[in-house]
């Protein structure tokens, strides 16, 4: 299975406020370590939305650039400093809040497209 690594974060001014996030893959192609880095204006968005919608913007990218058919080959292992994420992702915790219920469900259906995905939190200072 090949491995992606697919580093987000996102975050807002005054929490909801203008939000944005920024995404960085990183693959082999060969012997040879690629990266592509985004970052996207989004609007008006809390915190907790800006993590999901830049994850969510970070596996579409990957589908973008290597195709649905050979995505499902594939081991994503995200980086977030999100442990409100990481957990919901992973069944430990509950989607409380309403706002984040639809960016759970689009989440949880994009990840299905892959091979494997994994969620791994990160503390911000790494």
């Amino acid at each position: 299975m090949e491995e992606i690594f697919l580093f987000c974060d996102g975050g807002s001014l005054k929490n909801p406020g203008p939000a944005g996030i920024g995404v960085l893959i990183k693959y082999k192609k060969g012997n040879e370590w690629q990266k592509k880095e985004y970052k996207k204006f989004i609007g008006h968005a809390t915190n907790n939305q800006a993590e999901y919608q830049a994850v969510i913007f970070g596996l579409e990218k990957i589908k973008e650039i290597f195709g649905k058919k050979k995505i499902k080959s594939f081991f994503v292992k995200v980086f977030t400093d999100s442990k409100l994420l990481c957990n919901q992702m992973t069944g430990k915790w509950k989607i409380l809040k309403k706002e984040l219920q639809p960016l759970f469900l689009k989440l949880w259906n994009l990840k299905i497209d892959f091979g494997k995905v994994e969620f791994i939190f990160q503390k911000r200072e790494n």
